[in-house]
């Protein structure tokens, strides 16, 4: 559905820490860089009601919602994200590069808290038209890495606003999250490409790049 639009959709998949923030940053200056217009942005949130929401999903208690309130919570701050900032973007003709969508629903909610991956499909589906990015970059990292990264990110926000609801869920469910994340990938190989999360930023984000170049450029 997304090559109905002009511009590019290209999604950062992975767990907690392993730098979807800082190489979509990247990505952004390597793009503008060949002169593509760019609007960077995330999930949950994106769009001021679905920020609202971001922050019921990220603070507080690790147990205050079951699997399918999450995943509604998150298609609803999603169908926001897409009507307020995804779709006009792509519309208009420029690429958008998202920190985190649908996989992540899937990982988070269906593999990690046990909700129906059928289920949250038909969610996808009815909410989004079944739309799905041109592009997944998933950084792939061991999980004491990626969660000691995050702490340390974490530690230097205030504790009152801090995001860390999913980081405080154990390493047992970031393991599962990394197993579910390769297994999404293997099942979509022609949208996900997975990359190595725990080298330098300089080397993976010129490996990103020679990603988009060898699927959108032609070189």
């Amino acid at each position: 559905m997304s090559s109905d639009y002009r511009g590019k959709f290209i999604t950062f998949e992975g767990g907690e820490g392993v730098g979807k923030s800082t190489q979509a940053m990247e990505l952004r200056r390597f793009l503008e860089s060949r002169g593509v217009d760019v609007v960077l942005t995330r999930e949950p949130g994106g769009s001021p009601g679905a920020e609202e929401i971001r922050h019921l999903l990220v603070t507080g208690g690790t147990d205050k919602w079951c699997a399918m309130t999450e995943t509604l919570l998150h298609y609803a701050a999603r169908a926001q994200h897409l009507e307020e900032t995804i779709l006009p973007a792509l519309k208009r003709g420029a690429w958008v590069i998202c920190d985190r969508y649908a996989d992540s629903t899937l990982a988070y909610q269906g593999y990690g808290q046990g909700q129906n991956i059928d289920k949250i499909l038909e969610i996808h589906r009815l909410v989004t038209g079944d739309f799905w990015p041109d592009l997944t970059i998933l950084l792939d990292g061991g999980v004491k890495l990626g969660l000691n990264r995050a702490r340390h990110r974490e530690d230097l926000e205030d504790r009152q606003t801090r995001e860390d609801r999913y980081e405080r869920m154990g390493e047992e469910f970031h393991q599962t999250l990394r197993n579910s994340f390769l297994d999404i990938a293997r099942k979509n190989p022609d949208r996900i490409t997975v990359v190595d999360a725990e080298g330098g930023i300089d080397l993976i984000a010129g490996h990103i790049a020679q990603v988009i170049c060898d699927r959108f450029f032609g070189k």
